[in-house]
């Protein structure tokens, strides 16, 4: 058996076969979030393993630019990881860890429109991969612009998330609605199920976030 290869079945439900590899990285990835929007630390280690499995899933599917972003989400778990546990004076809660903030407004407008932008580079370039190498690419991109708007928008929002910015949820709620349309496209079901179930979670997240904010001035 082939832990790695999306062909190595783990079970079948309702007609759809499920792959080691699929259950393991979705489970690990709900884990990871429904730590994360209850502010717990250890969202980022939980994060770097599901990462390391997407990875594998992303690449025998097609969806190159996802699979590119779990490079860069292996990085920003470890950032992530530090920055919470290492607050620097002022910014600590009582756990001694990094406090939930907001952003100012202009600068979350300017990085959406950032992100909109990116979309449109990303997706035309992540259309032309396989023409330009062949070899590592040999099937095109499929829906090159959707799967780069969850690209470039997950780069924004996790650099957010780094410094606990309540914006990010609102960011990660867009996410998550194109994602579960695009998995399903895709005919992988379960990480469409998944990113559903996720945007449940980032909507109790953004309220417990903005919750948790509003306590610091109570107990200050």
């Amino acid at each position: 058996m082939d832990f790695f290869n999306t062909h190595s079945i783990f079970f079948t439900v309702l007609g759809y076969q499920m792959s080691y590899l699929e259950f393991f990285a979705v489970i690990t990835g709900i884990i990871s979030v429904i730590l994360s929007a209850k502010a717990s630390i250890w969202s980022w280690p939980a994060g770097i393993i599901n990462v390391f499995l997407s990875a594998f899933f992303y690449y025998q599917i097609q969806l190159y630019p996802d699979m590119f972003l779990m490079v860069f989400f292996f990085a920003t778990n470890i950032m992530g990881w530090w920055r919470w546990a290492n607050p620097k004076p002022g910014e600590e809660d009582k756990k001694k860890e990094l406090k939930i903030s907001f952003m100012p407004l202009k600068q979350f407008l300017i990085l959406l429109a950032i992100g909109i932008v990116g979309t449109f580079l990303i997706g035309t370039l992540a259309s032309k991969l396989h023409n330009w190498l062949p070899l590592l690419f040999n099937l095109p991109s499929t829906y090159p612009f959707v799967d780069s708007f969850i690209l470039v928008m997950s780069i924004i929002t996790t650099f957010l998330m780094i410094q606990k910015r309540v914006e990010c949820w609102i960011i990660w709620l867009l996410i998550d609605i194109v994602a579960t349309y695009l998995y399903f496209l895709k005919g992988a079901k379960f990480f469409g199920v998944e990113y559903f179930i996720f945007t449940i979670i980032a909507a109790f997240a953004l309220w417990h976030w903005i919750k948790e904010y509003k306590s610091y001035s109570k107990t200050g």
